[in-house]
């Protein structure tokens, strides 16, 4: 079946969903060289979303359900991207994964989820090599940020000093902007599933992603500190269990150019003194992301919350005899949604274009976009990659 479309977005009627058709009508009109649809359970839904982001009227629509596996199937033939907002993926993306896979149906989504993608890559990684299929998890916030910054920081240590980083220290300096509901959702989902021993052994191990492959104990990221070479007290970070996952992959994946031996760390900073040790001690403490009162998937910030929002990352990378480099990253948007919406946007659009001779399999967006895609995101996506010393 010749694919209809360049790109769906599944989910376009949710919060985050919505934001994603909103920037690729804005960016990327239907009629010219990129043409979309929006699918999602409710026509009706999917209309209402259509007109109040100004999409024009024969945009297409698709119904579509994650429970039904032909409505899944007839999807993604007529396409050559999903791009996917529906989560907790472990309760209802399974079915699109397998469907892709069969179909060599490039997939992407918002997943922060290790387990389930470890469950994938075990379950449908030889379907979708066998397909041509590339599936790509965690294209917002988490974790492309945080993978792009560590590459960076491994290429200007190679082009400075001829070897990787034995280690890179991440820490988010600065981060404004509301919790996605459905980073909560998965949360959620998440710790209700680590009751089963297997889920609980992958949750804790660094290295569940990169089948075949241990490398050393890594740091546990769990620990408030004083960060001496920063200067500055650092508390865990929320992220960090689903970043440092992908990090990893990426280096596997690439055949580990960072080196085997390769430690990464990712945390919170929050200021020098008395007074950043007492705020990494309250970060450290904070249980808001599994209270009731969390954001529910589709709830999310407003229009101005989201473009004041902001984040700062830098990346510290150390190859030891004072080999040092230091990348920082930022966004110019809240990182959950209006950052989000714009990464997975332009990555669904790289591995059509620069990355489009790539084979298949389940990939991180480092290994299988890595430059092309940092220039993308500089480009379109209000993100810096800088190096800074």
């Amino acid at each position: 079946m010749t694919a209809k479309f360049d790109i769906i977005v599944y989910g376009a009627s949710g919060f985050t969903g919505r934001l994603v058709a909103e920037y690729l009508n804005t960016n990327y009109k239907n009629g010219g060289s990129i043409k979309w649809a929006m699918a999602g359970r409710s026509l009706e839904k999917l209309a209402a979303v259509r007109d109040e982001i100004g999409a024009p009227v024969d945009t297409a629509l698709i119904a579509c359900d994650a429970n039904e596996p032909v409505s899944l199937a007839d999807m993604v033939q007529s396409t050559k991207v999903v791009l996917t907002t529906v989560g907790p993926y472990q309760l209802y993306g399974e079915g699109l994964v397998a469907a892709c896979a069969a179909h060599g149906t490039d997939y992407v989504d918002l997943c922060g989820e290790p387990v389930w993608m470890r469950f994938m890559i075990d379950a449908y990684e030889a379907a979708a090599k066998a397909s041509g299929a590339r599936i790509v998890f965690s294209c917002g916030f988490d974790s492309i940020p945080f993978d792009l910054g560590v590459q960076m920081a491994q290429e200007e240590m190679m082009a400075r000093y001829g070897v990787p980083a034995t280690r890179i220290n991440a820490r988010v300096r600065k981060i404004s902007g509301g919790a996605s509901g459905g980073t909560v959702a998965s949360l959620k989902a998440t710790l209700a599933a680590a009751s089963d021993p297997i889920v609980l052994a992958h949750l804790m191990n660094h290295y569940s992603i990169t089948p075949g492959f241990t490398g050393p104990k890594q740091p546990s990221g769990m620990k408030v500190y004083e960060d001496t070479v920063l200067g500055q007290w650092v508390a865990p970070f929320v992220m960090a269990p689903i970043n440092t996952r992908n990090v990893h992959r990426t280096n596997f994946l690439l055949g580990h150019p960072y080196g085997q031996d390769f430690l990464y760390e990712e945390m919170m900073a929050t200021g020098p003194g008395e007074r950043g040790q007492a705020m990494a001690n309250a970060v450290a403490g904070d249980k808001s992301m599994s209270s009731d009162d969390a954001p529910k998937p589709g709830e999310g910030p407003s229009k101005a919350e989201r473009e004041a929002g902001h984040y700062d990352i830098l990346f510290m990378a150390d190859a030891g005899s004072d080999k040092t480099v230091n990348v920082a990253v930022t966004g110019d948007r809240d990182p959950g949604y209006g950052s989000t919406s714009k990464v997975i946007s332009e990555a669904a659009l790289c591995l059509l274009e620069e990355a489009r001779d790539a084979k298949g399999g389940i990939w991180t967006a480092g290994a299988i976009m890595g430059p092309a895609l940092r220039a993308r995101l500089i480009a379109k996506a209000g993100l810096t990659f800088m190096v800074e010393g």
